[in-house]
């Protein structure tokens, strides 16, 4: 097992929000591609949060858009359509999507719309 498996998501979130804000993007605009990809709304988020959820279970609980096969690319130098593990890959779809946002990729472009 990985130990990102293990990780809370709490623990790594302050750092999706720098990375965004940095870049000059906004903490809501990072909650709606969290959104998009979990069907986690704003209240369901922060109550992961909160409960200090791990990322496995963040993923097993989450509702996974059907679009989200559609996030292709290279994250960490591995393109993450061919990543083998189910959960390593949603968590890679994620990273792929903060790091979209983050370059200043159009929101639309981001959700795939």
């Amino acid at each position: 097992m990985h130990r990102i498996f293990t990780t809370s998501v709490a623990d790594v979130y302050p750092h999706y929000v720098a990375k965004v804000e940095r870049k000059g993007r906004s903490k809501s605009e990072l909650d709606q591609v969290i959104e998009w990809l979990t069907g986690y709304d704003q209240p369901e988020l922060q109550e992961r949060l909160e409960a200090n959820t791990t990322f496995e279970a963040f993923f097993a609980e989450a509702r996974l858009n059907p679009n989200a096969s559609s996030i292709t690319g290279v994250v960490c130098g591995v393109r993450v359509e061919t990543i083998d593990d189910p959960l390593m890959q949603k968590i890679r779809y994620l990273d792929k999507l903060v790091d979209e946002l983050a370059k200043g990729r159009p929101i639309d472009k981001v959700l795939r719309a």
